[in-house]
This record gives C-alpha cells, structure tokens and sequence, in this order.
C-alpha cells in the first residue's frame, strides 16, 4: 500500500469513527456529512468524497459499530471451549463492555433499535441485519451448550437469547438513565441467577 492509499485509509477510518462517536452520543439521524466533517476538520466535500452519501455514512457506522462490537465480546471469547464456559465468557465480556463503554458513550444497537422502530428503509435494515447477526451468533452458542450436555435438552435458544438481550438493556437504563453505579454488577448476579435456571 503507498503511502497516498493508506493516508485516505486512515481519514475514511477517522469519518466513519467520528461518526460511530456521534452516534453514541446523538443517535443515527445525528449523522451528516457535515456534522463529522466539522468533528474532524475536514470539508464536506472531503466527506463525500470518501465515503459517499449520508446513508452510506451511516450504513458504515453501523457495520463499523458491529465490528467493535464483535471484536471486543465475541472474538476473545472463542478461546474459550464450546459450551457454558464459552457462553459464559461472552455475556461476561458483554457487561464489561457496556459498563466500559456503551454505558459511558450509547449503544447504537439498542439506542438505534428505538429510534428506527417504526421506521422503514435501508438504514433500519442496516442495524436489524447487524443486531440478527449477533442474536444468531448468541444462539448458535447456546445451542452447542445444550449439544454439550452444559444446559437442559429442552432449554428454548430463542427464550434464552431474549432474556440475555434483556439483560443487557436493563443494563443500559440503570445505568445511563437511573445512574445507578453498581449496574453491571447487578446485571452479573442476574446472568448468574438465569443461566443457574438452565443447567442441565
């Protein structure tokens, strides 16, 4: 790669991060080609010319989103071996992340789920095809943990992918909205309370 390549490399990462912290912080439709080029001090111009339009701003986001995402609770996690310990360390992973990070900064995910609801158009497709990649990812984990005899045979994956996702959003409101510091902690203790209800 020259050097010319990898310096516009390095600018659309920094628009596609500046715009994954706006919409942390604003939600999606805070996104413009404007309002990230003033954030790094680019011209609009030099938006465009990197990314493309507003959607395909926003479309990055999201897919960039997801790769942090990803990245930070499901990546490491496949150290461990397949099963509850794996299950284990993701959801573990999971609350660290939304302590450390989402809590402090927005979750795209759940905090965009709300805003494009009811909402139709390529932008929600965008963030539903990211957040039905990662409940797939969830559920293919807890179906290998029944596989390997860790939870009981008859234990629903979709029950229990929607209860861990409940979890994490409990997580988010305590925290953000309720302020309450220990959060995570007590979202921990439920994990470990509902995952004990499926042992096998």
């Amino acid at each position: 790669m020259d050097a010319k390549t990898q310096k516009s490399e390095l600018t659309r990462a920094a628009i596609i991060g500046a715009g994954v912290d706006l919409a942390s912080a604003e939600g999606l439709e805070a996104i413009t080609l404007q309002a990230v080029a003033d954030r790094i001090g680019l011209s609009k111009s030099g938006v465009f010319s990197r990314i493309g339009s507003r959607e395909a701003l926003q479309k990055a986001v999201i897919e960039e989103f997801g790769r942090r995402f990803l990245a930070d609770v499901f990546v490491p996690a496949m150290q461990q071996p397949k099963g509850l310990p794996r299950l284990n360390e993701i959801v573990r992973r999971w609350i660290v992340r939304m302590r450390d990070v989402e809590v402090e900064q927005g979750c795209i995910y759940t905090a965009g789920a709300f805003e494009l609801d009811d909402k139709e158009g390529e932008l929600r497709d965008t963030l539903l095809q990211e957040v039905t990649r990662w409940r797939a990812a969830l559920r293919r984990t807890v179906m290998q943990a029944i596989d390997a005899g860790h939870l009981q045979p008859n234990t629903d994956p979709e029950q229990l992918v929607s209860e861990i996702s409940s979890l994490s959003i409990g997580l988010l409101h305590d925290a953000r909205f309720l302020r309450d510091p220990r959060a995570a902690e007590r979202t921990q203790a439920s994990w470990e309370r509902l995952i004990n209800s499926y042992k096998a």
